[in-house]
């Protein structure tokens, strides 16, 4: 069965009668973790009101903390030529968490088609670049374009250094940067930041010490979700944290990051990088089929759903918690709202205890 670390007491905060507030720490990159922004924002209680309904937890803090490895596109088009962390994860969650989705969110997405110098960028990558011109501080940018967008949630970089992934491959050979290692066509044996001892935020670090959830994913296992681990201190912050420290499982495998790892591979790999024995105390997984439509176009990529094996998953100390979170469409994507649903009531449920037992989300 397993067993979850001994949370020490919280410190004292206003409550309603039967509610729970909760301080939640979301960390990941790339499409995954903008999606599961999107659902935990609608738990966000701004301050000063009361949650909507009294049966269910609310969210007190939102903190996301977002990998800045990306060299790609409009992203590593600016890093290269402003020297500049890369914007694109970071506006993503902008995005995802900003008050109006509409018009200003789509201001940020927008993407010029032509126009010598602009075509390929997204207007919200050069916001966020004229705005760390101004300030010389990228997170300082990220701050106040947050403040723009009314954001219901703090973002911070991993870390404010200027980072490249370099890949060990099963072969012995080294491949360098997160484009590059998307592309090959190897599998990989181990991650490495380069410089290596690159620092947190104190932001970061005080988000996590203080707060009553954790998760990690969903998201591409190395160039997403691992990255955040290497950075100095995070890994030992995230277990010393009181908090339940939740994985949230990819729905399908990944070409050249995840082909052919199972739940519990996911899980090894993050632990193996984190040196540590084990992160999570929950791991959030999918047991709804794809229809044959979306598991056709999948598989001409040679990617299929990820295998969920329970039984090692449970070896490793970690819980698994099944649920329908399947979004099926063009593609597979989480349903946003019901991992964040269950999420929530995983820490309001937590027992005292802590020795989570096999859950099935309803």
């Amino acid at each position: 069965m397993a067993e979850s670390p001994q949370q020490p007491e919280q410190p004292a905060r206003e409550k309603l009668p039967g509610h729970r507030s909760l301080r939640v720490v979301a960390m990941g990159g790339g499409t995954g973790l903008s999606t599961l922004l999107k659902g935990l924002k609608g738990y966000v209680t701004p301050p000063g009101e009361h949650a909507p309904r009294l049966d269910q937890p609310s969210i007190s803090d939102l903190s996301a903390v977002v990998t800045v490895s990306d060299d790609g596109g409009s992203s590593g088009r600016l890093r290269k030529e402003l020297n500049m962390l890369p914007p694109g994860d970071i506006r993503n969650c902008i995005v995802a968490l900003s008050e109006d989705e509409a018009l200003l969110s789509r201001l940020f997405q927008h993407r010029f088609v032509k126009g010598s110098g602009l075509e390929g960028h997204s207007f919200g990558n050069l916001f966020l670049a004229a705005l760390t011109s101004i300030t010389s501080d990228f997170s300082e940018a990220v701050r106040l374009s947050s403040e723009i967008l009314l954001t219901r949630g703090h973002i911070y970089p991993s870390t404010t250094a200027n980072i490249e992934l370099e890949a060990l491959m099963e072969d012995g050979t080294r491949v360098q940067g997160e484009t590059r290692i998307t592309a090959s066509k190897g599998r990989i044996r181990e991650l490495f930041l380069v410089p290596p001892d690159v620092e947190p935020l104190p932001q970061t670090l005080d988000a996590i010490a203080r707060a009553d959830l954790i998760t990690i994913g969903p998201g591409s296992l190395f160039t997403s979700l691992i990255p955040n681990l290497l950075v100095r201190g995070m890994a030992q912050a995230i277990v010393n944290s009181p908090a339940v420290r939740v994985y949230v499982c990819n729905l399908m495998t990944q070409a050249n990051e995840s082909l052919g790892l199972t739940a519990a591979d996911h899980i090894r790999a993050l632990n193996r990088h984190a040196q540590v024995t084990r992160i999570f105390d929950y791991a959030v997984i999918n047991r709804t089929p794809a229809d044959p439509e979306l598991k056709a176009k999948y598989a001409l990529e040679g990617a299929s759903q990820i295998v969920a094996d329970l039984e090692a998953i449970e070896e490793l100390g970690v819980c698994p918690v099944l649920g329908d979170y399947l979004d099926q469409g063009m593609v597979a994507r989480h349903a946003t709202a019901q991992v964040a649903n269950d999420l929530l009531q995983l820490v309001a449920q937590a027992p005292q205890s802590n020795s989570p037992s096999p859950h099935t989300a309803t």
